[in-house]
């Protein structure tokens, strides 16, 4: 065993430049679909707060402020639409979460702070869907 790529998925010694690759395409791919997903959001007068904010559930790709409501936003990228709202898990669910109730110690209003949480899809041809409160009541 080689370990884990730059996704995560374990290589083995055989295919370990490929495994490597392919992560390495994944995580650029990643930060793409970040980046516009955040220009999405800036262009309705949205302000970002963090971007990749690590909190004790995990990673939260980007911190929107709407007024006084903070916006946790989960972007997933896959060829299509459907196939990148497959990619979220309830256990990524719970950690994003986590996060940002972590997140919200670290501002003035705490955990009284006004949240909702997005899911932004970015197809193969790098449109940008969003789907607001997509795990506000889970």
């Amino acid at each position: 065993m080689q370990g884990p790529d730059a996704a995560g998925a374990q290589c083995t010694d055989g295919e370990a430049p490929v495994c490597v690759e392919r992560g390495r395409r994944g995580y650029l791919s990643g930060l793409a679909a970040e980046e516009s997903v955040a220009r999405h959001y800036a262009r309705s007068g949205r302000v970002i707060v963090a971007r990749r904010w690590r909190g004790r559930g995990g990673e939260i790709d980007l911190i929107l402020r709407e007024g006084r409501r903070l916006v946790f936003v989960e972007v997933k990228a896959a060829r299509s639409f459907d196939a990148a709202i497959a990619r979220i898990t309830n256990s990524q669910i719970g950690r994003i979460r986590r996060s940002a109730e972590a997140f919200c110690g670290t501002v003035p209003d705490g955990q009284l702070t006004e949240m909702r949480f997005d899911l932004a899809l970015v197809d193969g041809q790098g449109m940008v869907r969003v789907i607001e409160g997509a795990f506000d009541g889970d």
